[in-house]
């Protein structure tokens, strides 16, 4: 099936008479069970849930994944279960600009002595290869956040495979209807389900996807142990919201383009990174590996400072000031407002994520405050 009718019709109960036509929501803490336990029992609700089961098939065909995806409590959950395959006193390869948590967490896990980090203009395809050289494992987002940026997944991951690197994309930004980083060599991917995924603001989730079955045992066993697992009625929620997955990429996506496209033309704006415009530096390679499109984050660096962004951001009405993105309503945040974010993101960067709106309100929106900075 295509990708716009597994979301639709992926992890459904089986067409018998009087199925219900959603699965349920499947509340227990334990199950039934006599004798020794084999591996295929479920037997204790930490190893897993009919519900999880129903969403981890439907992401996983939708990644084109060899066995079922792993579900966590949260994105940063699944990013933590990835991160801990790099074995101790390894070396990880990082984006300079990617997920705040996934820095955060590899900087502290590198104070703790666990594994050392080296950073990379991930877009800079033979100085990230040069970076894999001893090291354990290349962790990439192409598009970067908030930056935008886009490796040469192809050339980067067969690089590292050929330098026996393990692999991991955070492919929360592109989502698998954009870019399935396993077909082009991955060995795994992350996922924040809490992103576009879910794509209601409403639940906290994340996912793994494995290109073998061992890795997947390996991360299963793992969090089996450690226990980061979802609620069900998280897993149901999730499952919920893949069923309008396409539907809300493909509006959400339009809009974005023709907003880039507006606010590239702005006097108060000094730039506008999005892989869809033609002047932007990843746009040939989006446009060979992102087969779907180009997104729907747009970052925009005003021609002006931190104060004037914060202000602009103040006297919005559609947009929501938040710091997630991927749900149904567009949000906007100065990333720089976390001191986390590193020195090398503008103070006056402005990360959109476009929603479903009506893109003209989403324009109207965002123009007075827009014709003010450039009128000062």
């Amino acid at each position: 099936m295509r990708k716009d009718t597994v979301v639709v019709a992926g992890g459904r109960p089986a067409h018998e008479h009087d199925a219900p036509v959603n699965p349920p929501v499947v509340l227990t803490s334990t199950y039934r069970g006599v004798g020794e336990v084999a591996d295929t029992d479920r037997s204790y609700a930490r190893q897993t849930n009919p519900t999880w089961e129903a969403f981890e098939e439907v992401l996983s065909a939708l990644e084109e994944s060899p066995c079922p995806a792993l579900s966590y409590a949260s994105g940063l959950a699944a990013i933590t279960a990835a991160l801990t395959l790099v074995p101790v006193g390894g070396t990880l390869v990082l984006p300079r600009h990617s997920y705040q948590g996934s820095m955060q967490l590899a900087r502290a896990w590198e104070q703790r002595g666990i594994f050392s980090v080296r950073t990379v203009d991930v877009a800079d395809t033979g100085a990230t290869l040069d970076a894999l050289d001893g090291a354990d494992m290349l962790w990439i987002e192409s598009p970067t956040n908030p930056m935008l940026e886009v490796a040469d997944l192809p050339a980067l991951l067969s690089g590292a495979r050929q330098r026996g690197v393990l692999t991991c994309v955070d492919n929360t930004f592109a989502t698998p209807l954009l870019q399935r980083p396993l077909t082009l060599g991955a060995d795994l991917v992350v996922h924040s389900a809490t992103k576009y995924i879910a794509g209601h603001s409403d639940v906290l989730m994340g996912a793994v996807l494995c290109a073998t079955p061992e890795l997947r045992e390996r991360l299963h066993a793992q969090r089996t142990l450690e226990g980061a697992v979802p609620g069900p009625f998280e897993a149901w929620l999730a499952l919920r919201g893949v069923r309008t997955l396409a539907l809300r990429v493909e509006r959400s996506m339009a809009s974005a383009a023709e907003l880039a496209r507006r606010l590239s033309e702005h006097p108060a704006v000094a730039e506008v990174r999005y892989p869809g415009l033609p002047q932007d530096p990843g746009h040939e390679r989006a446009a060979a590996q992102m087969a779907g499109g180009f997104g729907s984050v747009v970052s925009v660096v005003l021609d002006d400072d931190a104060a004037a962004a914060e202000r602009l951001v103040a006297g919005l009405r559609v947009w929501t000031p938040a710091t997630s993105l991927g749900g149904v309503e567009s949000l906007v945040e100065r990333r720089r407002r976390h001191p986390e974010e590193p020195a090398s993101v503008p103070e006056s960067l402005l990360r959109l994520s476009v929603g479903i709106e009506n893109v003209e309100d989403l324009w109207e929106d965002l123009l007075p405050g827009l014709d003010a900075l450039a009128d000062r």
